[in-house]
């Protein structure tokens, strides 16, 4: 069953697949708002809600549109794509975009309801020891779940964010793309091999400055380059 106060919105032009989620989703136990587009979503969006169940192709604003409007904006609600597209590119679009899950139309309602709960699980179990890792200017407060650069908060989308605590908390070792993989997403998500690479791209851009801790052995993974705190 759903925990208690999980509020979900699905977004979707089709009023079938609105109904059809929010009866399964009801079912078990969460809390279900519906939109039936981007522009109505984010009208209806507000704190309380946990997830967003997001479909990509719709008329006016797309689902990719609505999903980088929320994360320009600092918004790191999870989002779960809902799409007839699966084309590999518009998948790692998608995922460049902040998604936290794609799912393919025609879908299984079992499948929908498997991958929200372990985002969901994953978000209300990622509970971190009162700690912050700091370099310079930059810190990143794992309890708050915030990231500064200069007092000034970095937007990073929530597996942004675990990817950068997770390579702070293993310096100076190195991670490969199979270890941050299991530990930011659950098996029950589907990853494609260059997900990894992706979030760590769109990670390094929002660091500006600060880009260069996170670096890269070929053949092997990535780690957060410590040796920086001796160079001046």
């Amino acid at each position: 069953m759903a925990i208690m106060g999980e509020k979900i919105l699905v977004v979707d032009d089709e009023k079938d697949i609105c109904n059809i989620l929010q009866f399964n989703l009801e079912n078990e136990g969460f809390e279900v708002d519906v939109a039936y587009s981007g522009e109505e979503a984010l009208e209806k969006l507000s704190e309380s809600h946990s997830l967003i169940i997001l479909d990509v192709m719709m008329e006016g604003m797309s689902g990719f549109k609505m999903a980088e409007k929320l994360r320009k904006e600092g918004n790191s609600v999870p989002i779960i794509f809902l799409t007839a597209k699966n084309a590999e590119n518009d998948m790692l679009k998608g995922f460049s975009l902040g998604g936290d899950d794609y799912v393919t139309k025609p879908f299984s309602v079992k499948e929908v309801l498997a991958r929200v709960k372990a985002v969901l699980k994953r978000t209300t179990t990622s509970q971190t020891p009162s700690t912050k890792w700091v370099y310079e200017d930059l810190v990143i407060d794992i309890a708050s779940h915030r990231v500064t650069i200069k007092d000034e908060e970095v937007p990073l989308t929530k597996k942004e964010f675990e990817i950068l605590v997770l390579l702070a908390q293993s310096a100076p070792n190195i991670l490969t793309r199979s270890e941050i993989l299991n530990k930011v997403w659950s098996e029950n998500e589907f990853v494609l091999d260059r997900t990894v690479d992706v979030h760590i791209t769109r990670l390094r851009k929002k660091l500006g400055d600060y880009s260069s801790l996170i670096l890269n052995r070929s053949g092997f993974g990535y780690y957060l380059n410590t040796d920086l705190n001796n160079e001046k």
